[in-house]
């Protein structure tokens, strides 16, 4: 009898746990539900990419301060390349006296005079002074071009990421169903007494993982709806921002097409081409400090015109640059340095930008067929076999473990797609930013 009434006692706390472990695996199932019914209720209305984009063209602080100083550079040629201002002069001499006009009327010593006098550059100074100029406002120009796509890039980027997790959001809701199925099958199991508690366990581990994976997934959000905010100009306050779903954008350009497009278009090869022809004119300009400038001053005299002629001075003064070996040809060997500094940076800006080309654009060719092996074979393939696991596992010729592990080869896989797709289009985007060709709809609207 106290056998009896011992086995009646363990049955009911065995009842008893299984309750509570199909309990808490609902729970946390419901509050997944929950985090994800609470997602989709700020799905209102979607912000296209071409939107931020114009938004950001606009309000963009990076952007907007590149663009200031450009508009300043362009400001400099007409300074450098324009005669320094003349000087004029007012002179007042006495004889005999210190007083005001002592021996004005009585001596040809005392005068009044005024006088105007001009330097004069060498010829061709202010010409290359002024071109050098022109050179450094294009090369802000490529400045404020590399600035605008590097910022257009990374929105593209972080708003190609913010899609692929709402993607997941799908993805995770799917996944709590295939949770539901197991956590029943493990009940059914353990009522008819061929189970056991460490399936339901394990179970309620798996729910409670896919929770933490939402929570996870919600702080992610987070983070790139902030800095898509803050790379479009909005204020962090302003409501959060809800994508749309990116197709797989097509490549129709060939990888030397592509190449040559950076050659001429990329704005940081460009700018080091315009410092290369900017170090030739600063070269130009340092030979030409190896001549003399000019000074040309005009003075008019005048004493007591009753009884004095006036006087009309002309003079020419040179400055002769007689230091060459202590300034003009340090000058000279400085700035001849400096072009073999721009012309290795260009080397070294071409290459640059020739290897990230070809890394995004292998990324591309690969991702693609990653995803088609994921698509049509990866992915259907991981749901049979689960579903071949759970008729299994229902029917008794199964263990859970192996079930579970198809579970999680479905959760993986899943994620991996869709990572996959985006890593694909944020290369994209990086390709645009190299080349700056509109490569998506979104892109064109530019």
């Amino acid at each position: 009898m106290f056998s009896t009434l011992r086995e009646s006692t363990t049955t009911k706390r065995a009842f008893a746990f299984e309750r509570m472990a199909l309990g808490a695996v609902i729970c946390v199932l419901a509050l997944a539900g929950t985090s994800l019914a609470q997602e989709a209720e700020h799905a209102g209305l979607v912000t296209p990419l071409a939107e931020l984009l114009r938004e950001a063209e606009q309000n963009n602080p990076q952007i907007q301060a590149a663009r200031q100083g450009w508009k300043a550079a362009q400001l400099v040629p007409t300074q450098v390349s324009t005669l320094p201002d003349p000087q004029f002069a007012l002179q007042q001499v006495n004889v005999g006296s210190p007083r005001p006009f002592a021996g004005y009327t009585n001596s040809d010593f005392a005068y009044l005079g005024l006088g105007v006098s001009q330097d004069l550059p060498y010829p061709g100074k202010l010409r290359l002074k002024g071109e050098i100029a022109k050179r450094d406002a294009e090369v802000m120009e490529q400045q404020v071009e590399a600035t605008r796509r590097a910022v257009l890039s990374d929105l593209q980027s972080a708003y190609i990421q913010l899609s692929y997790l709402s993607k997941t959001l799908g993805i995770l809701e799917s996944d709590q169903q295939l949770v539901q199925q197991m956590a029943k099958a493990a009940d059914a199991r353990y009522r008819s007494g061929i189970g056991n508690q460490q399936d339901l366990i394990q179970a309620q581990l798996e729910a409670t993982k896919l929770l933490r994976e939402i929570m996870m997934h919600h702080l992610d959000v987070d983070k790139l709806q902030a800095k898509i905010k803050q790379l479009a100009g909005r204020t962090q306050f302003s409501p959060d921002i809800e994508p749309v779903d990116l197709p797989q954008t097509p490549l129709p350009y060939k990888f030397d097409e592509l190449v040559a497009r950076v050659k001429t278009q990329n704005p940081e090869v460009v700018g080091a081409q315009k410092m290369v022809e900017r170090q030739n004119l600063q070269i130009d300009l340092a030979h030409k400090d190896f001549y003399p400038d000019f000074n040309l001053q005009f003075m008019w005299q005048r004493t007591d015109p009753a009884e004095f002629r006036a006087y009309y001075v002309f003079t020419l003064g040179v400055r002769v640059p007689i230091y060459r070996s202590r300034k003009q040809r340090p000058e000279l060997a400085q700035a001849e340095a400096q072009l073999s500094q721009s012309r290795d940076e260009y080397d070294a800006r071409s290459q640059e930008a020739a290897f990230e080309l070809r890394t995004e654009y292998d990324t591309i060719q690969r991702t693609d067929e990653l995803i088609k092996i994921d698509r049509e074979g990866l992915l259907p393939q991981a749901r049979a076999e689960f579903q071949a696991g759970m008729a299994a596992y229902q029917n008794n010729r199964q263990d859970f473990q192996p079930l579970l592990a198809s579970f999680r080869d479905v959760l993986r896989l899943d994620e991996e797609y869709w990572q996959s797709v985006a890593d694909r289009e944020a290369a994209l985007a990086k390709l645009e930013e190299l080349t700056g060709l509109p490569l998506r709809d979104e892109g064109a609207s530019r």
